[in-house]
């Protein structure tokens, strides 16, 4: 047998998984795709596990072995708004003059997003404050606020790739922009009551960074 031929061989299972490995990622997108979408109709309710599968187009034992419960998919459906949400600052980062007013860019830009389907936005923030399933909800805001205060307007993309996510977890800075997203939520349950909009929002987040991030 010929090297060729030995590698060759070698590189069958390991094409064999790669191939697997896709094809499972994009069933997990296509589930947590169809998710985000009956959430943005009907609200946490309308994710029934059955209705999932059947929109997702695959049975009912698999969708339950990528995601146990419902919680679990609908955490996914967080991680999932949160990749967008981090695309769309890296992809143009908040250009205002300092900390607190890029920091609260982020925030608006977040609600702006969310709002454009409000059952979604009111059933993912529903899940944060009802579940027992943990998420890196208030840890990847953290960053992303802590990234738009570290940035400046002029400087490059990449220039800080870290972000600040290299903070100490007791770090003031970290403390103060973690309490900075935990204020946007509890806006956000008001904005979804109906008992703020969205300019009154972004007045008391401003009023509220212009205190935390000053020091940023």
């Amino acid at each position: 047998m010929t090297g060729d031929e030995t590698r060759g061989q070698a590189a069958g299972p390991a094409r064999q998984a790669g191939v697997r490995s896709r094809s499972q990622h994009q069933r997990r997108k296509r589930i947590v795709q169809a998710a985000a979408a009956l959430a943005s109709r009907g609200g946490i309710e309308a994710m029934q596990m059955r209705t999932v599968s059947e929109r997702a187009g695959v049975a009912l034992g698999t969708l339950y072995r990528y995601f146990p419960s419902k919680m679990d998919l609908v955490v996914a459906v967080v991680g999932e708004e949160l990749d967008l949400l981090e695309g769309s600052i890296e992809r143009r980062p908040p250009r205002a003059g300092d900390p607190p007013q890029r920091a609260v860019e982020v925030l608006m830009r977040a609600t702006r997003g969310l709002m454009r389907e409000p059952e979604l936005a009111e059933a993912l923030i529903r899940s944060l404050l009802l579940s027992d399933v943990k998420t890196d909800f208030g840890e990847r805001m953290t960053g992303l606020l802590l990234r738009a205060a570290s940035r400046s307007p002029e400087s490059a993309p990449d220039s800080a790739p870290d972000g600040g996510l290299d903070i100490p977890a007791d770090d003031p800075r970290r403390l103060v922009a973690r309490a900075l997203a935990g204020i946007w939520t509890m806006e956000m349950i008001e904005m979804l009551r109906g008992n703020a909009t969205a300019e009154e929002i972004q007045a008391r987040l401003e009023i509220s960074a212009a205190r935390l991030l000053i020091d940023a």
